[in-house]
């Protein structure tokens, strides 16, 4: 396949710009979401894991104006994209890109919060586009390895951000809480009012807290609802 048949096209927010080119993933609503929701605002250091275009980076920039932004991400195309975006951006100075697996690389700072858009997929046929693979299934980066790597670099009294599809979300909840995480907070995610809920952002911190449940619908009757353009408006052209 030629590099032509898998280019994606550059999305616009409000105050910045992800090219997205020959990557796994394009800009998509799962990471809109998990960047607006999730709680930068007290931070003075993120880690984003698996930083693919950079998106996550360029949101938690954008809301908070003092945090310090490492980004992380294995594959060698998608640093390169996402270097060019953050280079764009009016936050460059605040965000450090590393390439590298984030099990083994050699950070120098604990952070106040973790986020990642992580893979889902723990079986069934990959993408045949080893990027893509990489982004959406747990080849280089299971569960339980990110689970564990973000409670050694989280501070104790941090938070750490994921979102994944509903069955995928529950599991890595348990899974979270046999290795020392707690819930502190999850969202519901629906499409409308009248389907299923397909998406969990889910928070955790290292110390125990009482969960705060929420849930967002994103629209009804064909029309994004206040509460999906409450969150995402800082960042959607047309909200």
């Amino acid at each position: 396949m030629k590099k032509s048949d898998t280019r994606t096209k550059s999305f616009s927010f409000k105050q910045f710009k992800v090219n997205s080119g020959h990557v796994g993933m394009p800009v998509s609503t799962d990471g809109v979401l998990l960047g607006a929701w999730s709680d930068i605002h007290s931070s003075k250091r993120v880690l984003d894991i698996g930083t693919g275009t950079g998106l996550l980076a360029l949101m938690c920039a954008q809301r908070n104006h003092h945090c310090l932004i490492d980004a992380i991400e294995i594959d060698e195309q998608a640093c390169l994209i996402a270097k060019n975006n953050f280079f764009a951006s009016p936050w460059h100075t605040r965000i450090c890109l590393q390439q590298g697996d984030v099990l083994t690389f050699p950070f120098k700072y604990k952070y106040d919060t973790v986020i990642c858009n992580p893979p889902y997929f723990n079986n069934g046929e990959a993408a045949l586009i080893k990027a893509r693979a990489i982004a959406r299934h747990t080849l280089t980066l299971e569960h339980e390895d990110l689970l564990n790597i973000a409670l050694r670099l989280i501070t104790e009294d941090g938070k750490a951000c994921f979102i994944l599809p509903e069955v995928e979300g529950i599991k890595f909840i348990e899974q979270a809480k046999t290795l020392g995480w707690h819930l502190s907070k999850l969202c519901e995610v629906k499409p409308t009012g009248n389907k299923a809920t397909n998406r969990l952002l889910i928070q955790f911190t290292p110390y125990e807290a009482e969960a705060e449940y929420q849930q967002i619908i994103i629209q009804e009757n064909n029309t994004y609802t206040e509460d999906f353009i409450a969150l995402t408006k800082d960042f959607y052209l047309k909200m």
